[in-house]
């Protein structure tokens, strides 16, 4: 079940998973399709459980990941700020299970099952 390939080579897959949960970093809420969702859903609880850490070490590590936007336009804070500075603090005393998964509706183009994902 895990591991799943998406119809694609190894280096888009790896960029769709990045521009995701930067995505999901930034918004806290995205719509996408159930199977990139569950799959999304381990790699950020792995950069959650990461940034939790905060040090310099750690920071290295999640900036080698997430692509670095701008997450809020107003204090100018990228994504990987928010992480560390508001996503992190919030599950301090939480033990993984930071996303959750909400299966929404049916694609009308493709058929495909469509699922929320957000943080918790």
């Amino acid at each position: 079940m895990l591991n799943r390939k998406f119809g694609r080579k190894a280096d888009h897959r790896k960029a769709l998973l990045r521009n995701l949960a930067t995505s999901l970093i930034v918004y806290g809420k995205i719509e996408t399709t159930e199977m990139k969702a569950m799959d999304l859903r381990s790699v950020v609880d792995e950069l959650i459980t990461v940034a939790k850490k905060n040090d310099l070490h750690a920071r290295r590590q999640v900036m080698a990941y997430v692509k670095d936007v701008v997450a809020d336009k107003a204090t100018g804070q990228t994504a990987v700020q928010k992480l560390f500075d508001v996503v992190a603090p919030k599950y301090a005393d939480r033990h993984g299970g930071y996303t959750r998964v909400l299966k929404t509706r049916t694609r009308r183009g493709d058929a495909a099952e469509m699922a929320t994902i957000e943080l918790v």
